[in-house]
Formats: C-alpha cells, structure tokens, sequence
C-alpha cells in the first residue's frame, strides 16, 4: 500500500494534543467545537492504534486537561494508551520529555490539536518540522481566544510546509477503507459530533 505523505496514515502517524487546559479552554472562543473536535480524534486514534501525547502547559497554573477530554483519554487503552508531558516552554519541542516521548513512537507524522493556535500549537508545529517530521495540523481541533489570531497562524504555518487539515479528514484518512467494522465505528465517532 503506497505510502501518501499529504494523507494521514495510521502506522506513521501519532496524535498530538496541546494544552488543552480548564483555565486556558474557559477563555477560548471555539471552545466547544475545538474539544469536541480533539475528543473525536482521540477516539480514532485509539480505534486505528496511534499513540497519543498530550501536553500541559504549567499545570500549577492552567489547571487540568478539560473533564471532556480527560474522560476520554482516561477510557483508551492499548497501544493508544495517553502519554501526559508537563511543560513550561511554548514549544513543546522545547521539553526533553516531550521530544523523548515522540521518538519513543518511532512515528514520523504528526497530527496536532489544541490550544492556542497562534502560540503553543504553531511554535511545536514548526519545531516539530524542524525535527524532520511531517506535520497536520488539524484547524477545527485547535484554536484561540481571538478567531483572527488563529486563522493567521494557519497560514503561517501553512508557509513553513504544515499540512493544514480537518478532523474530519484526519480520521478518514487515517481509517481508509470503507466497508468495515472499523469504517462503522468512524461513522459512529463522527456522527456522536
């Protein structure tokens, strides 16, 4: 099966989500659209076996991840088992911890969510290019207090060679096939929406 690299593929790819927080969620404008957006994403990532990292950005500070995404997060099990990493760095990138835990998947796509779009997902976003991986971000799973700021760091992104993306098309692509039980499942996760 040939190897698209403008497609998410399920065996090269992991699920990143960043900072999805009760304090920072509270001030987001898209807030419930962009949630429930990365809680479908996991779900596929569990059901299609991709690893999922997630970041807290001063923890002490921001609180927890949201009770929604939490509570999805908590039901996975498996290889798509959630690794957590604390921060204080915008970038991800600029965590050992959260670096170490990516290499660990041995995956070299990425496909990121969370919050904000202008700040901590575009600078890991580019990091993570600057690291050698290929980079989705997916635009309705992430987003920022202001719409304008998230929409100018898409096309920023977009600049510096990000696929940007939508849930919905991240989880088609990262099932592929209709027909089966899998493709059922997609269909259930997509209409729960």
């Amino acid at each position: 099966m040939p190897l698209h690299t403008g497609l998410v593929n399920r065996a090269s790819a992991v699920l990143v989500i960043v900072d999805v927080q009760e304090r920072l969620a509270a001030v987001m404008e898209r807030r419930k659209e962009a949630v429930g957006s990365i809680v479908r994403l996991a779900r596929v990532a569990a059901l299609t076996g991709m690893p999922i990292i997630a970041t807290l950005q001063n923890p002490a500070g921001l609180g927890d991840l949201v009770p929604e995404l939490a509570s999805a997060l908590g039901a996975l099990t498996g290889p798509s088992a959630v690794t957590v990493v604390d921060k204080m760095s915008f970038s991800a990138c600029d965590e050992a911890g959260f670096m170490e835990a990516v290499r660990r998947t041995g995956r070299s796509q990425v496909v990121l969510s969370g919050m904000e779009t202008h700040i901590c997902v575009a600078q890991t976003a580019i990091g993570l290019v600057e690291e050698g991986l290929l980079v989705h971000v997916v635009a309705d799973a992430c987003c920022s207090r202001r719409f304008g700021d998230h929409q100018i760091a898409l096309d920023r992104m977009r600049a510096e060679g990000i696929v940007v993306t939508t849930s919905e098309s991240a989880m088609y692509e990262a099932v592929s096939r209709a027909g089966t039980d899998e493709f059922r499942q997609l269909l259930a996760i997509v209409k729960q929406g």
